[in-house]
């Protein structure tokens, strides 16, 4: 039995966007998970990859700033396993371990730069939150008594700053 054009669009819709699995998809729209199948491998074969969109698409959704975000937490978490090793590792010579560390350094720059360009929102984000820290400590050390008021105020206000920054 031949199916609709449409309702090849809607399983694949269904499977792309809503990250259905492909025999619910089917199911959605009635249609049997074999043909689901088949539909997706000939998407395939003629270059439309049904798994390389729904990656995309997830990509897409997520947003630069937290794929930012998720690059950048994993270049941290492998210089700072770099540097770590580079400090347990006692019989690498002077120079070695120099040009390593100048290697990393100039690696974290290019990385954090990369990252401003790709998502300045995080830099403000950054900015913003620090600032928010400095207010809270400013006022603990200096006006004690006006500390519960500003913590009233000073949580909602984090909040939207997240929003607008985060």
């Amino acid at each position: 039995m031949a199916h609709k054009p449409e309702v090849k669009a809607a399983v694949r819709d269904s499977y792309v966007r809503d990250k259905l699995p492909l025999e619910q998809a089917s199911q959605q729209h009635g249609i049997p998970f074999a043909t689901a199948r088949k539909w997706k491998a000939a998407a395939e074969a003629g270059g439309d990859d049904w798994d390389r969109s729904r990656a995309a698409h997830s990509l897409t959704h997520a947003g630069i700033g937290t794929i930012v975000q998720m690059v950048l937490a994993d270049y941290l978490a492998l210089h700072q396993a770099t540097v770590e090793n580079l400090k347990a590792e006692t019989n690498v010579p002077a120079l070695a371990r120099a040009e390593a560390l100048s290697r990393l350094a100039d690696a974290f720059a290019k990385t954090m730069s990369a990252s401003a360009k790709a998502a300045p929102e995080l830099g403000r984000f950054a900015v913003a939150t620090e600032l928010l820290q400095d207010l809270a400590m400013f006022v603990r050390d200096r006006f004690p008594g006006h500390a519960a008021a500003l913590a009233e105020i000073l949580e909602p206000f984090a909040l939207a700053t997240a929003r607008k920054y985060g």
